[in-house]
């Protein structure tokens, strides 16, 4: 399996990608693809945004500026999942009493 991918290569790959939609995708800064003398170059996880960039076009009839505020807000909540994937493994470490006092702070009303 490679880890990088021709435009070509790409289209094949995405169902309902075509190169009108991939230049589209590039063009409104919602796919970034690596910069290579041969030309735009792909990752497995641009592969995997480019299918749902498409069906999300495709289902909801969303247009470039609204596929990447979407998008935009995929990616911010992967990056919350992390950090608290992070968080509670770091209280997971913690002493039972200390993890006892952080589950009653949490179910204490702000």
């Amino acid at each position: 399996m490679t880890d990088r991918y021709s435009e070509e290569e790409a289209i094949l790959a995405v169902a309902q990608l075509t190169r009108t939609r991939l230049v589209s995708f590039i063009e409104a800064e919602i796919i970034t693809p690596v910069q290579t003398g041969d030309g735009h170059m792909f990752r497995q996880i641009d592969l995997a945004r480019m299918e749902l960039l498409c069906e999300l076009s495709e289902q909801f009839d969303l247009d470039d500026d609204a596929l990447a505020l979407v998008i935009g807000l995929i990616d911010q909540l992967h990056g919350v999942r992390g950090e608290l994937r992070a968080v509670l493994g770091a209280v997971a470490l913690e002493s039972e009493e200390v993890r006892a006092r952080i589950a009653e702070a949490l179910r204490q009303p702000l």
